[in-house]
This record gives C-alpha cells, structure tokens and sequence, in this order.
C-alpha cells in the first residue's frame, strides 16, 4: 500500500534520525522540525505540495520544535487517534470523494485562488511537549478536579443500573406483570451500556470528550424522570433502555478522558480510580433502594433520586469539565488564531475530517466483531470478562435471595451487606495502584516497550480469589443456623476477584492490541454487556431450582474452569500476537546497559531512536492491516 503523506513523513523523520549517514548534529542555533499527525498535510494535497514535502526542513527559527522523545512518542499517539477517528483513514471519503465529481464553480464570476504555499505551515500544532495547551501538562490539580467530576458522573451511570433491582417486586405488583418482566428494567439499562458506546465513542473522536458527556447526562436525567413518572410498564421500561442508552458515554468515554490527561506515569492509577468508580456504583445501590421501596416514599423515587444526580452531574460536566482531546484542543486553538489573525488558511488536522458512514459501520460493527470472533486473545479475555460481569448483576437477586429470604433482613439492611464485596474492590483497586512502581521499573528496564504478560500476574490471583468467593458465599449462605457474617465476608474475595480480573483484563487487550485496542474494547463492552443484562434473568430460576448452595458451586466450577486463561497467556501469548493480523510486535529492545562514559546527548538519542522504533512498529502494523482491508 503506498505511503500517504503522513507516513511518509514519518519514515522520512525514522531514517534522519537512525541512520548515521543522514543524520548530522544541528547547530546549536538550528531547530529540527519532526512532522506530526496535526502538522501533516492531508491526501488530497497537490502533488506539487507532496514533493515539497518529501523532505525533512531544518529552519533557523525558534518557532519549531526540537526533536524530543515525549514529541515522537505524541506522533504515534496522535497519528493512531487520527487514523481511529471515523473518516479519518486512508480510505475514507476525506481523502476520496473529492475526485468523483467535479467542483462547483467558485461564485461570482471569480477564478479559483492559488492554493496555500506550503499547506503544511497553516496546520496548527502543540508548542512542544510543555505545551500548557496540553491537557498532560495541565496542573495536578486541575487534573484531580475533573477526574472528580467524572468518578462522581460515572457513578450515577452505574449506580442507576441497579437502583431499580430493588424495586422490581413492587414495580411487577402495581403494574401487574410477572417478576421476570419486572426485571428487565435492569436487564433493558444494561442493555442500552452495550448500544451506547457504539455512539459515544465515535462521537468522541470526532467532536471530543466533553460534548458527548454533556449531552448524554442530560439526555440520562431526562429518561430517569420518564421512568419515575410512567404510567405503564411499556413507558418504564423504554425509559429505561435510553437512559442505559446515554449512561454508557461515560462508561465509554472517561477512561478516555483519563488517558488524554494522565501520562504513562500516573495513568494506571487513574484507570484503576475509573474502573473501582465502575464496579462500586452498582453495589452502592440496593441498600439505598431498599430503604426507599419499604418507605414511603415508593419505589418512583429510586428513579428520582437517579435522575438528580444526573442533574447533577450535567450541571458539574457542563460548567467545569474542559475539553481534554489533543486534536479537538487544536481546533480550538485554530479557531482563536483565525478570529484574531484573521487568516482563514489556519486550521486543525481534526477539522479536514468527514464522516463516512461506510468507515463508521466499519470501525464500529464489522472490524469489533472480526476481532472478537477471530482473536484467540480477544475472545478468550472477552468471555472470562463477560462471565464475571454477568455475576455482578446476578449477585443483586442472590444477595436478595440469601439475606432476604434465608435470614429475613428488610431489603435495605440485606443491601448493606454488600459492602463485603465494595471492600474487596478496593483491596483490589489499591494493590494495582501499589504495583505501579514495579510496573514502571519493568517499563524503564525494557527502554519503554511494555510487555502485555505483565499484566497477567494479578488476573491469576483475581481468578483463584473469585472462585474462592462464590464458593464460600454458596455453601455458607444456603442455611440460616449459618451467621450471616460468613456469606458476607465472602464478598472480600469475589470483589477482589472481580476487581483484579476487570481492570487487569482491560490492560492486556490495550497493550496487546494498541491501534486496534478501541475495535478490540468495543467488542468486548458488547459481549460482556449482554452478559450482564442476560444473567439476571435466570437468576431467582438457577437459585430456586438447584438450591443455594448447588447452584453456586456451578457458578464456582465455571469460574474454575477459566482460572488457566491467563496462565496460558503468560506463556504462549507472545506467540499468539505474533501470529495476529492486529496485534502489532516489535522487535525486543536489549536492556540499556549503563556506561560511565555515555553523554547526556547520546543518552537522547537512545530515548529517540526508542521513540522512533514504537512509531515504526505502530506505523506498519496499521498500513499492513488497512492493504488487507482494502483487498
């Protein structure tokens, strides 16, 4: 597949800067300039443009940037989200529909103008790795505030997820119907977090993070007092899938968010913050809910309560989160260069993009399901995900049936006990977080290129824990001369499980897969979606029929017969990604052996060169995947 301009660049920056008979030491008043994502030039240029841009220029102006290994290391981050973004690629309308028709006439009896010399120079681009525009450099504080904001917009989303569980028995009384039409007010939400993101997460490409937040807390709150004020059961329940439907933005947007703002030093911990806000959200609720459907305020008022805080959250997301994508920041900052220079050639990279629906079903349907079904990796993490995710919702019917109908707690008191597993989560989330110093140890021994099998580790001990859980809590929850502590202590090992398989799981199909890491996550959300919005319903069935304890010990054979998954992976997963069309391989880096007589230039030049064999690899992953499409 031949190289469009931005590829071209980049290999033309690779040869400069590794090869020693084209590269030569600059002055120290002369800067290099490294193209990047936002600063190339799109593929309908004029062929007199691309050879003048064939070539690497060196200009004596402090305007440029010198080359720098955060700055290469943005090109690939920046040129992978550019070919992500739908209409973006090589193929897309963008780059195509120009040449099927011909132009319109330019009005008023006027000729075309000249084109802009060199196009390249009005494309706007971050002022260096410090740039403050940046939303990685921004303050500390800042950062903290808005991941805040969105830990707190998270939880609404999942809390409201299973708020409703508690109120199915009295929804099923006043409208008459069977508790298993009941029940699909959560299974319908949960359902609307698997078609969600096939919305938001485009939309967040295109249009940037915020936006997508905005509208889809609002739309959230709309649909949650729909639900309080139904008067039939077909209104309750719609009301329920659409605000599922915009609940899932955050779900798919904020890790993104997350990973705009956080570097790869701090980044983990971040994820591990989100994913513990995911898994908390649904166990916070049935003890709330509970009270309220036994009060008297009635089971509307779960709804209620869920759409003021989404009220909350649109007022907290409208007024204090700040666009966090790098190319939509660019737009902005184009946009306030043509107001105040008034020089209209200025643009951002992200502004020539067009939507093609062709590239959009693409991206977002066929290629998610060609990975999930045809990925031995993908598939084999999505199931074990998917399993455990399943349990989440079915845990809020066992939980019910073991402390309710076994111990007779009142709904809001049985709820309390899950704070068995809430605890175990964040055992879970905190020993991720105290990793992150051996993870970046590793990181630093292997000159920056992570190894997916790190990750590994902690899912072989989330697995043996999780399956511990569900044992325990079957065979100690199925009698009521057994303490009710016991079952409840369960809790800390299947929220450890839980926690531990989750977040980790995530990690390895991102480092895994990289470019492809969004189509790959995509197909995952849909499978373990459904999962969770399926088991529900044959819950109170599995638990009745079989017996509590009987029924978990399935569910913990189950759990077992997936704890070799990652071992299987630690050992043959290279070999795996090897022979993957998506997985990209790179070359091993030999561990950097000190020398008392390096420099700290050459010591630079190693951190680029680094930098540069990522770009290579990521670069040619992608061209050789989109020859295989395209044929």
């Amino acid at each position: 597949m031949p190289m469009d301009i931005v590829d071209q660049e980049l290999f033309d920056a690779e040869q400069d800067a590794a090869s020693p008979q084209r590269y030569h030491r600059r002055a120290s008043d002369e800067i290099e300039r490294v193209a990047t994502a936002s600063s190339s030039s799109s593929a309908i240029t004029s062929a007199r443009e691309d050879a003048n841009f064939n070539t690497m220029s060196r200009l004596p102006t402090q305007a440029d940037l010198e080359r720098h290994p955060t700055e290469i290391s943005r090109i690939a981050t920046h040129r992978s989200q550019h070919v992500g973004t739908v209409g973006g690629g090589a193929y897309s309308r963008t780059s195509s529909r120009a040449s099927k028709r011909p132009l319109p006439a330019f009005g008023a009896g006027k000729p075309y103008p000249p084109p802009l010399p060199e196009q390249e120079e009005y494309v706007v681009e971050f002022d260096g790795p410090d740039d403050p525009l940046h939303s990685q450099n921004w303050p500390m504080r800042k950062k903290v505030t808005i991941a805040s904001i969105l830990a707190y917009t998270t939880v609404t989303s999942t809390f409201t997820s299973s708020i409703f569980s508690a109120a199915t028995s009295h929804v099923a009384a006043q409208f008459h119907v069977g508790l298993e039409v009941g029940l699909l007010g959560t299974t319908l939400y949960v359902l609307g977090f698997a078609v969600g993101p096939t919305l938001w997460a485009p939309l967040s490409e295109l249009k940037g993070r915020r936006l997508p937040v905005v509208i889809a807390m609002f739309g959230f709150s709309i649909f949650s007092i729909g639900s309080a004020t139904g008067k039939d059961i077909q209104t309750v329940l719609i009301c329920r899938f659409f605000a599922g439907f915009f609940a899932a933005c955050p779900l798919a947007v904020v890790a993104a968010i997350f990973s705009d703002m956080f570097d790869n030093r701090s980044r983990g911990t971040a994820i591990a913050v989100f994913s513990v806000t995911v898994f908390t959200g649904p166990l916070l609720a049935p003890f709330i809910g509970g009270f309220i459907v036994t009060s008297h305020l009635g089971w509307r008022w779960t709804e209620y309560i869920s759409s003021f805080m989404g009220f909350s959250a649109f007022v907290l997301d409208l007024f204090f989160l700040k666009e966090t994508y790098p190319p939509v920041i660019l737009i902005e900052k184009a946009a306030e260069l043509r107001r105040r220079t008034k020089n209209w050639g200025i643009h951002a990279k992200q502004e020539e993009i067009e939507v093609d629906f062709r590239e959009l079903v693409t991206k977002n349907f066929s290629r998610p399901l060609r990975l999930l079904f045809t990925e031995p990796i993908i598939l084999a993490i999505t199931i074990y995900m998917s399993f455990i995710y399943g349990l989440l919702y079915l845990f809020l019917t066992a939980y019910s049936l073991v402390f309710v109908g076994v111990h007779g707690f009142t709904p809001g008191v049985a709820g309390l006990t899950f704070f068995g597993m809430i605890l175990g989560e964040l055992i879970a989330g905190l020993a991720v977080i105290l990793q992150q110093p051996w993870y970046l140890r590793k990181l630093a021994a292997n000159n920056g290129i992570p190894v997916p099998e790190w990750r590994l580790p902690s899912i072989m001990v989330g697995g043996i824990a999780f399956a511990i859980g569900i044992f325990w809590f079957g065979w100690t929850g199925y009698h009521k001369d057994i303490l009710w502590v016991a079952p409840t202590l369960s809790g800390l090992f299947t929220g450890f499980g839980l926690m531990s398989i989750f977040l980790q799981c995530l990690n390895y199909i991102v480092d895994s897969y990289l470019m492809f890491a969004a189509s790959a996550i995509a197909g995952n959300t849909l499978l373990r979606s459904t999962c969770g919005a399926v088991f529900p319903l044959f819950a109170r069935q599995m638990f009745d029929g079989m017996g509590i304890q009987w029924a978990s010990t399935l569910l913990g054979c189950v759990a077992l017969a997936l704890v070799p998954i990652p071992f299987i992976f630690y050992k043959y997963g290279a070999k795996l990604r090897q022979r993957s069309a998506y997985a990209p391989t790179a070359p091993p880096a030999a561990p950097r052996q000190p020398s008392n007589t390096s420099s700290d230039e050459e010591e630079k030049e190693d951190l680029n060169d680094t930098a540069l064999r990522a770009v290579r690899s990521r670069r040619d992953s992608v061209a050789e995947r989109a020859n295989k499409e395209s044929a």
